[in-house]
């Protein structure tokens, strides 16, 4: 009995936590172009998403607001204007390679030249100390190591 109210309990807790189902749009070009613009806007909860993508609250609310907006007659371009004045060139998805911008676009790469540049000086250091410093044995050595040869199970047992 203990296992079926839990069960109930369980279940109307999942039932209301359920949202509903979106209406469907009245004007389906309109929502088309909401899709259009929140592909092009990135997702400030998750940052990895586009807006369209995302099922955070807010941007629930920025495609709301698109959506608004486009009812209200704006052009896509007058909303992505008004995005970046809000929210800065990060809300963007693909910001412009400007000044401010430089570090996002070619950062990645500059950190990967230079980790290479650094491995390979790296690299040449270690060659050079290696071909620079003598490989001879000393006698202490010589004869810890023959020792262990002779030692060794198979070893030569003079």
């Amino acid at each position: 009995m203990r296992k079926l109210i839990f069960a109930l309990c369980l279940a109307l807790s999942f039932a209301a936590t359920a949202k509903e189902a979106a209406p469907l749009v009245a004007d389906p070009a309109l929502e088309k172009r909401v899709m259009a613009l929140s592909e092009e806007l990135r997702c400030l909860v998750c940052q990895n998403q586009t807006i369209a993508e995302s099922h955070a609250g807010l941007a629930i609310d920025l495609k709301n607001q698109i959506r608004e907006q486009l009812a209200a007659g704006k052009s896509d371009a007058e909303i992505l204007d008004y995005m970046v004045a809000r929210y800065g060139d990060f809300v963007l998805y693909r910001p412009p390679v400007k000044a401010s911008t430089l570090l996002l676009w070619f950062g990645p790469f500059a950190l990967l030249f230079g980790a290479v540049v650094f491995l390979l000086l790296n690299i040449r250091r270690r060659r050079n100390a290696l071909l620079q410093s003598p490989t001879e044995l000393t006698d202490a050595e010589r004869a810890r190591a023959k020792e262990l040869l002779e030692d060794a199970p198979g070893g030569t047992q003079a």
